[in-house]
């Protein structure tokens, strides 16, 4: 079984016990956070596509660890005139756990 849940704007596909990592919420670590904005659930073959939601859908997560994403570098240069400027960013994530998807 799997769906597919809009989490702070962005699309996921998620399965039961499956890890991943979403833009920094503020819920505290252990904390169960509720999603309804489920998109498609799949249930052994039985799809539900929801129009735009699918209605009665929503997936548990456990919230886990605060962590930072890698740092990317951002280099802007203008040849022949001595203008380098240089930029470093590191996203804020918070890794979380799929207990459970209810459909």
């Amino acid at each position: 079984m799997y769906a597919i849940v809009d989490i702070q704007g962005q699309q996921f596909r998620v399965e039961q016990g499956q890890k991943l990592f979403v833009h920094r919420t503020s819920a505290d670590k252990g904390a169960d956070v509720e999603f309804e904005k489920v998109l498609l659930v799949d249930n052994s073959g039985k799809v539900a596509i929801g129009a735009p939601y699918v209605d009665g859908a929503k997936v548990v997560l456990t919230v886990g660890d605060q962590v930072k994403g890698d740092k990317v570098l951002i280099f802007h240069k203008k040849r022949r005139k001595g203008y380098r400027k240089l930029n470093g960013h590191r996203q804020q994530f918070t890794e979380v756990t799929v207990k459970e998807i209810i459909a």
